[in-house]
């Protein structure tokens, strides 16, 4: 279908938008096509003296004519690739004038408390989000701000953008797409990722070409005219599938049809699926796209190719508009437009071909999915279903076709996509090839008579809530099924983040045992290597290592040692704490025990976060300081996972030191939180909230030891900062009063804000490194 140069341009272009990482990349992709440019002109010159007559009997006359390409096609693909660069940066989000992020009040901070009114249009259906509140997307065309504690407002202003919007979940009840509201609230700017292997918010409302927030507290409804949109027949298939299977299963079944991102699925069963690695059943994709087009093609069989490729064209574009043009979903329907045009020239299509034309009119329509982990996943999982599941096939020939293919499929498709899985996530589900087989026929069954319920719905819906209802058993036994393999030990290992150039050789191995019969002939040798390639530098770090890490978790300090293969954690912060804080920056590390845990209760709340922590990972030793530790739920609920994991429960008392490998911990106050660490040759001293009169008490009474690191609330910073003198001063918030940090900035203390600064990394070999002025460094230099 695409000839070789079209794939060269193609490929040009793609790799024109992947060099946009690397500085001056598209002057390298030029370089390269000229390069290509110059070794095919040599290489055809070679091959026309080759077919001179007096050298007619050389066998260097045979050559394929798949590689007899015009040298022109490779400089013309490096231009390609130079304009793809300059694309790529043309399309990128900025913020115009008039955007509402431009009137968002100075602090970059959810905490201003100057109260707006932003009116415009609601462009997506609401959603909840993991704190119980709507969340929807409102397309901003005025600000009015709040000039009382009355609401009166002051001169309303024009402003453009989209902006991300939470409100309490009554308030957003029953709002649809293309409602006129208005919205009182907090504006607020997001914040990037504060924490290695942190979610990046401020990424990801960029990627959505939108630059502020809205925290609403309250919706004024201007027009209650319904206008049609797709929406509304999404919902009326969502609720003809919950009438009768209830929840989850309902949204389950819908989202098996229509895609996680058009369905508000519960959040349990999402990730649940997530961890087992059977997200993509929740994404619809080619396996929708190609059932719809095998039912039309099978009940059309009689018909003309003009009708079946008209009536394919129509579902195609039907099952688009409902799934919400999603990147997988759009890569799915061309190629199915690519089998339909085959079929109505009768031709036969290539799908290699078609594939990658599907992913670079995408990346034409919108150069930013290229960094679009859906985007990625769900092109090499295809371009592993076309290239590696025949191979897979005929070696597992043995089998009964039906099984081998069973098998293949899951198979080809982990291969391709595990190494951008590691690169993003770090973590390899333990038996997520072994479910994706097991649970095939179920996913089978539910898709097939998800879209029939969903199809019968559209003229009764009755009739399709009775549908959906047969599904009940099916879908209940899937997700017990899952939940059955997410709860066997060893469910997921974190093997930590792999390296760009880890990523790079994986893949190029990959591409050896595709492409040369050499390296298909050792595939195992090949196997070995990647494996080699993940599981050395992650046993040379684990073994060399030692690293203190002081997260950034509000009020609380948090503190990961990294001691040569010993993990030791002091406090967890609030609930919600250990699973979006600690345990993403665990799981990048590498990290799959926690040997020491140390709870001080600095906050005096119920350590909450713990049983976030221990229900993913063990922990082998830990010891709490509480008041009354016996009395508190939290506690009994840790020792009963604990025991789970056969780990030791020792309360933590006053004076008593824990050493956990090359630390000694010791608490040192039995009024105040005060946590004394002795690492290496160093002295830490991490305090609580304490008043500025029981500072000047416990320095005079020679209970506060010199520390060379301390770590503090915001609000005794500097009475601390001036009676110990710290070499370095860590404090949770960002914001601080700028009188007093001039002041501290006299003394020679280095002061760094968690708030500010994101997490505070050390090494024994190097200085204090803030993690978010490291990101921007980066960032900057590519």
């Amino acid at each position: 279908m695409i000839q070789i140069s079209g794939v060269i341009i193609c490929l040009g272009y793609i790799f024109g938008l992947l060099f946009t990482v690397v500085p001056w990349g598209g002057v390298w992709i030029l370089v390269l096509g000229i390069v290509g440019a110059i070794f095919f002109r040599r290489r055809t010159s070679s091959r026309q003296l080759a077919q001179k007559p007096e050298n007619a009997g050389s066998k260097n006359k045979a050559v394929p004519n798949t590689w007899q390409t015009n040298p022109r096609i490779w400089l013309a693909a490096g231009l390609v690739g130079l304009l793809a660069t300059l694309y790529f940066q043309w399309r990128v989000p900025q913020p115009g004038a008039k955007d509402i992020s431009q009137f968002v009040p100075p602090g970059n901070s959810s905490n201003q408390e100057q109260l707006v009114i932003i009116r415009g249009e609601v462009a997506s259906n609401p959603r909840l989000t993991r704190n119980q509140r709507g969340q929807f997307w409102l397309e901003a065309t005025q600000l009015d701000e709040v000039k009382n504690e009355k609401g009166s407002a002051g001169v309303p202003k024009g402003v453009t953008g989209k902006l991300y919007v939470t409100v309490p979940i009554l308030q957003a009840t029953g709002l649809y797409p293309s409602q006129q509201i208005a919205v009182t609230g907090i504006l607020y700017k997001p914040k990037a990722a504060s924490n290695p292997g942190g979610f990046d918010f401020q990424k990801f409302l960029k990627q959505e070409g939108t630059f502020a927030g809205l925290i609403g507290r309250q919706i004024n409804v201007l027009d209650q005219e319904r206008k049609w949109g797709w929406w509304q027949i999404r919902e009326r298939i969502v609720r003809s599938q919950v009438r009768w299977l209830g929840i989850p299963e309902g949204p389950l079944v819908s989202a098996m049809v229509l895609g996680s991102k058009a369905v508000d699925l519960p959040y349990d069963i999402r990730d649940l699926f997530v961890q087992a690695g059977l997200a993509h059943a929740l994404a619809a994709s080619g396996f929708q796209t190609s059932l719809i087009l095998s039912v039309i093609l099978q009940l059309t069989r009689r018909a003309k190719k003009v009708t079946q490729f008209t009536l394919g064209f129509l579902a195609l574009i039907i099952f688009l508009s409902l799934t919400g043009f999603q990147p997988a979903v759009l890569r799915a329907v061309i190629m199915g437009f690519a089998a339909l045009i085959g079929l109505l020239l009768k031709r036969k299509v290539k799908q290699l071909g078609s594939l990658l034309l599907a992913a670079t009119l995408l990346l034409v329509f919108n150069p930013l999915w290229i960094w679009d982990l859906g985007f990625q996943l769900s092109f090499l999982a295809t371009l592993g279903l076309v290239v590696t599941v025949p191979a897979l096939v005929n070696r597992l020939a043995w089998l009964p076709p039906a099984i081998a293919a069973l098998i293949a499929v899951p198979l080809a498709a982990t291969l391709w996509t595990l190494p951008i899985q590691l690169f993003v996530f770090g973590v390899v589900p333990s038996y997520s090839l072994l479910l994706n087989v097991v649970s095939t026929p179920l996913i089978s069954i539910i898709s097939i008579g998800g879209i029939i319920s969903a199809l019968v719905a559209l003229i009764w819906t009755e009739a399709g809530s009775f549908l959906a209802g047969v599904l009940h058993y099916p879908t209940d036994w899937l997700i017990k099924l899952v939940e059955f393999f997410s709860k066997l030990p060893g469910n997921s290992v974190a093997v930590g983040s792999i390296s760009t150039w880890q990523l790079l050789a994986i893949y190029v191995l990959i591409i050896l045992v595709w492409l040369v019969p050499w390296w298909q002939r050792r595939w195992w040798f090949a196997n070995v290597i990647a494996i080699g390639l993940v599981f050395i530098p992650l046993w040379h770090s684990t073994n060399t290592l030692f690293k203190i890490t002081v997260l950034e978790s509000g009020t609380e300090p948090i503190v990961v040692v990294q001691d040569r293969g010993t993990v030791t954690v002091i406090n967890s912060g609030d609930e919600g704490t250990g699973r979006f804080t600690i345990l993403p920056f665990l799981q990048q590390q590498g990290v799959n025990q926690i040997n020491w845990a140390i709870a001080t209760d600095f906050q005096g709340n119920e350590s909450n976060a713990w049983l976030e922590l221990l229900q993913r990972l063990p922990i082998k030793n830990f010891y709490e300081y509480s008041p009354k530790p016996e009395n508190s739920l939290a506690t009994q609920a840790i020792q009963q996972e604990l025991q789970k994991y056969q780990g030791s429960y020792q309360p933590l008392a006053v004076g008593q030191a824990v050493k956990t490998g090359s630390i000694v911990a010791q608490l040192i106050n039995d009024q105040l939180p005060i946590l004394q660490l002795q690492i290496l040759d160093q002295n830490w001293l991490l305090v609580g909230n304490i008043k500025s009169k029981e500072v000047q008490q416990l320095v005079k009474s020679g209970s506060l030891p010199r520390p060379q690191v301390l770590w503090c609330a915001p609000q005794s910073l500097k009475d601390l900062v001036i009676a110990l003198q710290p070499q370095v001063a860590i404090a949770s918030s960002g914001n601080f009063d700028l009188k007093a940090l001039s002041e501290l900035n006299q003394s020679k203390t280095k002061l760094f804000f968690t708030g500010r600064d994101g997490a505070i990394q050390w090494t024994p070999n190097g200085q204090f490194e803030a993690f978010i002025e490291a990101t921007e460094n980066k960032s900057s230099l590519l």
